[in-house]
C-alpha cells in the first residue's frame, strides 16, 4: 500500500523507498545539468552554469510575422522589438500571470539557433534538482529530441522511454506516473527527425501502451496521456509550425540577451576589466557584430577572437565583418591545438590532416546545410569521409568547432557549436570546390544540366552553363539563394563572398587558393552585386545582397545611403536598387520611426520602389500606390502590421491593379492580429473580388478593430461583395467611421 502526499511527496511504500528513487533522479539530474559546456568537447567538463548564468530576456507571445527570412535577419528584427515587454524568468514560465489566464499546461518556447533555450532548460531543471523553485512538480524529466532520434524507428511505450532515458527512475511503475505531478521537457523539436501528425494518429492513452516516439509526443502534448502532466517544448521558430496553435497554453520568445545583458556577459568572463570594456567598444562600433551578440554563443565566439587578437601583439585590423570574425576563430581553434599538442608547424600553419578534416567537416556542413539538418549521427560522419573516431578522439580543430554533444545506446550524436560555424565551413568547402574547379559539386550546387544532343538552341538562351569564373559563381550562388522561401542560404551566400577577399583567405593559412581573387576579379563581383535583376523576389531576401557588399568590405553604397539621409534635395538623387535595398535596411533599423514612406517621392525604377518596402516597418504611414504589388510585397506589409511594437496607422494601397485575393487575405488577417493599430487603409482603384470582400469584412467584424476609415472609392463592387462588406458594417465590433464608396452610394440612392 502506497500513501501519497500531492506536493511534498512523502511516500510509505511496502515495495522499496519511491522518496529514495526521486532523490537520486535529482542527483542525477543536477549532475547532467550543473555544468555547461561552451564550445568545449564534452558536456560534463565545462563551466558552472550558475557561475556564469546571465538571466535570458524571455517574453510572452511571439511576432506571427511571416518568418522567411534566415535567422541572423529575424535577429535584426529582433533587436528592434519593443523592451517594455515583461520578460519572464524561466523558472515562472507555467506560473500564471494574470487573473484571466488559464491553468497552463503547454509551453512552447521559441528562439533562434544559439540564444540560450537549452541553457534556460538546464537552468530551470538544476534549480528543481536543487530544492530552489518548483517544488510543487514530483518530476522533471528532460528529453533532448536529439536523443530522441536514435529511437526514432523503434517502439516504446512512455514508461519505457523513462527507463531508458532515465536510468535512475528503473523503480517507478505505470500508476506512479499517472498520480503524480510530472513535467516533460522536450528540447529542440527543431532537431528532431520523426513526424509529428496531429491530424492522423494512433490514440494512446496507457503508459504501458507501445507506439513510435512521434505518436508518444504527439498524445502527451494533444492530454490523451498524462493529461495532468505539464509539456514544455523549445524549437526553433522554422520548426514551431508543427505543434498546433490550439494544443499550446502559452509561447515564449527567448530575444537572447539585452544590450545591458551584453556587457554583463562579457564583464563576466573577463576579471581584467579593461579588457572587457575594449571588446564592449570594438562590438558596438559594428552593427552587424553588436546585433549577433543577441545570441550567447555569439558572444562568446567573438569572446574568444577579441581575447587573443587583444592580448597579444596584434598588428592587423579587428574583425568587422562576420567572414573576419569566423576566419579569425578558426586560426585561434589551430593555435590553440597548435600549443596544446606542439608540432613543427608555426601555431597559425594547418597540416595537411587539418587541411583534410576541416575540409570533410565543411563537406559534413555543407551537404546537411541543404537538407536543413543541424544534428549529425555516425552514418552521416561515415558518408562524408569522416572517420568516427578520428573526429572523437582528435581534439584539436574539431574541440570547440564540431563537438560528440552526448552519448547513450553506445551512439554518438554530433553537432557544430552553432549553426552560423556549421554555414562558414560549409562556404569554406564550397569555395575550396570552386578553386579546385570542381564541377561535380559546383554543378550539382547550381543544379547545372548539361545540355541534351540537338538542344542547342534552348540551351542558348537558358544561361545555364557551367560556373567559371569567380564572379559568375558568386552571381548564381547569391541568385540560388534569393530564391530560397526560408533564407537558408543566406548567411551561407555571405561567407560565400567574404571568402573571396584575399585578406581572408590569407587569416585560413592556406587552406584556400588565393589565386582567383584578382582586383579585376573582385571588382566584377562587386559590380554584380550592385547591378543584380532581383525582378520577382522578395525585397526582403534582396536586403541580403547589401550585406553581401558589406561582407566583401565594400563601404561605397553605405555611405552613399548615409549621405542621401543628410541631403536636403532627396528627390533630386537618383538612387540604383542596390541603393533602396541599402535604404530600406537602414530605415527600418533606424531608432527614429519615419513618419511617412511614399515610394513615388524617390527617384529611382520601379523595382528599386518595391525594394523599399521593407521600410514600411518603421513608419507610421505608408503610400504604396501604384506600384505593381505581389503576395510576397504583402507579406511583408503585414509583417509591418504584426510587429511588436507595429507603428503603422495609415496605409494607402491605392491605384494597385495587381492585389490579389491572396494578398488581401494576408493583409486583412494582420489587421486583426493584437499588435495592429492599423486606422486607415485605402484601396481606392484597385480590384476587389467577392474573396477578397469577404476577407475585409472579417476585419470589420473582428474584436478589436482599430480601423476607422475605409477608402473604397473608383471601385465597382458587385452584388455578392457588397452584401459581404454590408455583414461587417452590421457588426456591433465594427468601429468605422469613414467610408468612402460610390458602389455604397449608389446603392443607397437606390
Amino acid at each position: 500500500m502506497i500513501y501519497y502526499r500531492w506536493k511534498s511527496l512523502v511516500y510509505l511504500c511496502s515495495g522499496g523507498d519511491l522518496q529514495e528513487v526521486i532523490e537520486g533522479h535529482k542527483m542525477s539530474l543536477k549532475r547532467r545539468c550543473e555544468h555547461v559546456t561552451e564550445g568545449t568537447h564534452e558536456a560534463g567538463d565545462g563551466t558552472l552554469l550558475n557561475k556564469i548564468y546571465t538571466e535570458l530576456y524571455i517574453t510572452e507571445g511571439q511576432s506571427e510575422e511571416v518568418d522567411t527570412q534566415h535567422e541572423v535577419r529575424q535577429l535584426e528584427r529582433t533587436s528592434k522589438k519593443n523592451i517594455q515587454d515583461t520578460p519572464i524568468k524561466c523558472q515562472d514560465i507555467f506560473k500564471v500571470l494574470s487573473e484571466q489566464q488559464r491553468h497552463i499546461r503547454v509551453v512552447l518556447t521559441n528562439g533562434v539557433a544559439g540564444v540560450g533555450k537549452t541553457f534556460s532548460v538546464q537552468k530551470f531543471s538544476l534549480d528543481w534538482a536543487e530544492g530552489l523553485e518548483n517544488q510543487d512538480i514530483s518530476l522533471v524529466l528532460p528529453l533532448s529530441c536529439r536523443e530522441l532520434n536514435l529511437i526514432r524507428d523503434e517502439q516504446h511505450s512512455l514508461l519505457s522511454l523513462l527507463h531508458v532515458f532515465h536510468p535512475t527512475l528503473q523503480k517507478i511503475r505505470a500508476e506512479d506516473l499517472t498520480v503524480w505531478k510530472l513535467l516533460f521537457i522536450f528540447d529542440g523539436l527543431d532537431e528532431s527527425r520523426f513526424s509529428l501528425g496531429f491530424n492522423k494518429h494512433q490514440v494512446i492513452s496507457d503508459v504501458t501502451q507501445v507506439s513510435s516516439v512521434g505518436v508518444l509526443l504527439v498524445n502527451l502534448i494533444q492530454g490523451n496521456l498524462l493529461p495532468s502532466a505539464l509539456i514544455w517544448i523549445t524549437s526553433r521558430p522554422a520548426a514551431a509550425y508543427q505543434i498546433p496553435p490550439s494544443c499550446v497554453d502559452r509561447i515564449t520568445e527567448v530575444r537572447g540577451f539585452t544590450d545591458s545583458q551584453k556587457e554583463e556577459y562579457f564583464r563576466r568572463r573577463f576579471s581584467d576589466e579593461d579588457l572587457s570594456q575594449r571588446i564592449i567598444s570594438h562590438i558596438k562600433a559594428s552593427r552587424s557584430l553588436h546585433i549577433m551578440c543577441l545570441i550567447p554563443v555569439f558572444c562568446w565566439i567573438t569572446a574568444i577572437v577579441l581575447e587573443d587578437m587583444m592580448t597579444r601583439d596584434q598588428r592587423g585590423e579587428l574583425p568587422k565583418t562576420l567572414t573576419d570574425l569566423y576566419s579569425h576563430f578558426l586560426r585561434v581553434q589551430i593555435k590553440r591545438k597548435k600549443q596544446k599538442y606542439g608540432g613543427k608547424q608555426r601555431p597559425e600553419e594547418l597540416t595537411e590532416a587539418d587541411k583534410e578534416l576541416l575540409l570533410k567537416l565543411g563537406r559534413l556542413a555543407f551537404e546537411h546545410l541543404e537538407k536543413g539538418n543541424i544534428m549529425f549521427y555516425s552514418e552521416d560522419l561515415e558518408q562524408c569521409g569522416l572517420d568516427v573516431s578520428e573526429v572523437s578522439v582528435y581534439s584539436g580543430v574539431c574541440t570547440e568547432i564540431f563537438k560528440r554533444e552526448s552519448v547513450i545506446f553506445q551512439k554518438s550524436v554530433y553537432c557544430f557549436v552553432h549553426l552560423s560555424i556549421q554555414e562558414f565551413l560549409a562556404a569554406v568547402y564550397m569555395f575550396h570546390r570552386y578553386t579546385r574547379k570542381d564541377t561535380a559539386v559546383i554543378n550539382k550546387f547550381l543544379k547545372y544540366l548539361k545540355p541534351k544532343p540537338f538542344s542547342w538552341f534552348s540551351w542558348l538562351f537558358t544561361n545555364n552553363d557551367p560556373a567559371i569564373s569567380l564572379d559568375d559563381f558568386l552571381r548564381r550562388a547569391l541568385m540560388k539563394s534569393l530564391k530560397s522561401e526560408n533564407g537558408h542560404l543566406d548567411l551561407f551566400v555571405r561567407f560565400l563572398h567574404g571568402l573571396s577577399l584575399e585578406s581572408n583567405q590569407r587569416i585560413l593559412g592556406g587552406l584556400l587558393d588565393q589565386r582567383n581573387s584578382h582586383p579585376e576579379t573582385i571588382q566584377k563581383v562587386l559590380n554584380n552585386l550592385k547591378e543584380v535583376n532581383s525582378d520577382g523576389i522578395s525585397p526582403d531576401r534582396s536586403i541580403n545582397i547589401f550585406h553581401c557588399l558589406m561582407e566583401m568590405k565594400d563601404q561605397s553604397v553605405h555611405q552613399e545611403i548615409q549621405e542621401f539621409l543628410k541631403s536636403e534635395k532627396k528627390s533630386e538623387r537618383r538612387l540604383s536598387e542596390i541603393h533602396c535595398s541599402a535604404l530600406a535596411y537602414l530605415l527600418q533599423m533606424s531608432e527614429e520611426v519615419l513618419d511617412e514612406l511614399n515610394l513615388q517621392l524617390y527617384k529611382t525604377s520601379e523595382e528599386g520602389r518595391r525594394r523599399l518596402i521593407p521600410a514600411v516597418r518603421n513608419c507610421r504611414k505608408a503610400e504604396l500606390s501604384a506600384s505593381f504589388l505581389s503576395t510576397s510585397h504583402c507579406e511583408v506589409v503585414a509583417s509591418a502590421m504584426t510587429s511588436n511594437p507595429s507603428h503603422l496607422r495609415e496605409l494607402s494601397l491605392r491605384w494597385n491593379q495587381s492585389l490579389t485575393d491572396a494578398g488581401v487575405k494576408l493583409l486583412s488577417s494582420a489587421m486583426m492580429h493584437p499588435n495592429c493599430r492599423l486606422e486607415t487603409l485605402r484601396l481606392s482603384d484597385c480590384s476587389l473580388s467577392e474573396i477578397s470582400c469577404d476577407s475585409l469584412a472579417s476585419v470589420l467584424r473582428s474584436n478589436p478593430s482599430h480601423l476607422r476609415v475605409l477608402d473604397l472609392s473608383y471601385i465597382s463592387l458587385e452584388d455578392s461583395g457588397m452584401k459581404l462588406l454590408c455583414s461587417g458594417l452590421e457588426s456591433l465590433n465594427c468601429q468605422l467611421e469613414t467610408l468612402r464608396s460610390a458602389s455604397f452610394y449608389l446603392q443607397h440612392n437606390n
